[in-house]
């Protein structure tokens, strides 16, 4: 456009003022990526791989055919998580304390009101993401291989305005990206199938886990399920 090159500007501010323009274009037709992450903090719930924080104590995770690297939190009483053929190597703390349910509820405001960067719909298979805030304006069914590519400072945040679903889902890291700081934040519930999800879900409903394998954290608004999962917790944040 016409304000972004002037004929008479010293060499120095013409190649800077064409730099900006040439990023400003590439952005807009999501050739690079300018938009900054910053993660919630989880506080004294970031010691949990599986957390079910239901109100009025009605918390429950149940866990079958499963392993489980991590402690496992409900806000429910024992037998607020169920063991069936599950090794845990965590600890098992039911009810968990309200400073747990405080932070979790917290964290979930901090992603709730964190600003949208790009907008996604569809399965997203085959997509290479860089670190930034993206939003599905409605439910997500995700597919196929998704690649996260940043440092391990990078931070990608995915808010999903319903439901967040994946069938034969597989979710990579490249260039040292850390599973621990990928949250998913639906505000409904999350159902996955036959996949390897990575990253902190925060659901506003129940999560529920069948198959492959899930690094990171599940936290849910309602009950946590896994079945046949091979669950590795990250460390503190």
């Amino acid at each position: 456009s016409s304000h972004c090159i002037k004929k008479k500007e010293f060499p120095m501010k013409l190649q800077m003022n064409l730099t900006s323009c040439l990023i400003a274009a590439a952005t807009l037709f999501g050739g690079i990526s300018t938009a900054n992450a910053s993660g919630p903090t989880l506080g004294s719930a970031a010691r949990f791989a599986l957390l079910s924080t239901a109100t009025s104590h009605r918390g429950a995770v149940t866990c079958t055919d499963s392993t489980v690297v991590g402690d496992v939190g409900s806000s429910g009483y024992v037998p607020a998580v169920v063991k069936t053929r599950c090794l845990i190597s965590g600890s098992i703390v039911a009810p968990v304390t309200a400073q747990v349910l405080s932070d979790t509820a917290r964290a979930r405001v901090q992603l709730s009101t964190t600003t949208c960067k790009t907008l996604l719909a569809g399965t997203q298979a085959g997509a290479i993401l860089p670190p930034g805030n993206y939003c599905f304006p409605a439910a997500a069914a995700l597919t196929g291989t998704i690649t996260l590519n940043g440092p391990s400072t990078g931070v990608w945040i995915f808010k999903v305005n319903g439901d967040l679903t994946g069938n034969s889902v597989s979710v990579v890291m490249a260039n040292g990206g850390s599973p621990c700081n990928v949250f998913w934040a639906p505000t409904g519930a999350t159902t996955m199938t036959t996949s390897n999800l990575k990253g902190n879900v925060l659901a506003g409903q129940a999560i529920t886990i069948t198959g492959g394998s899930f690094n990171g954290r599940a936290f849910a608004g309602k009950g946590v399920t896994v079945t046949n999962t091979a669950v590795t917790g990250c460390g503190l944040r």
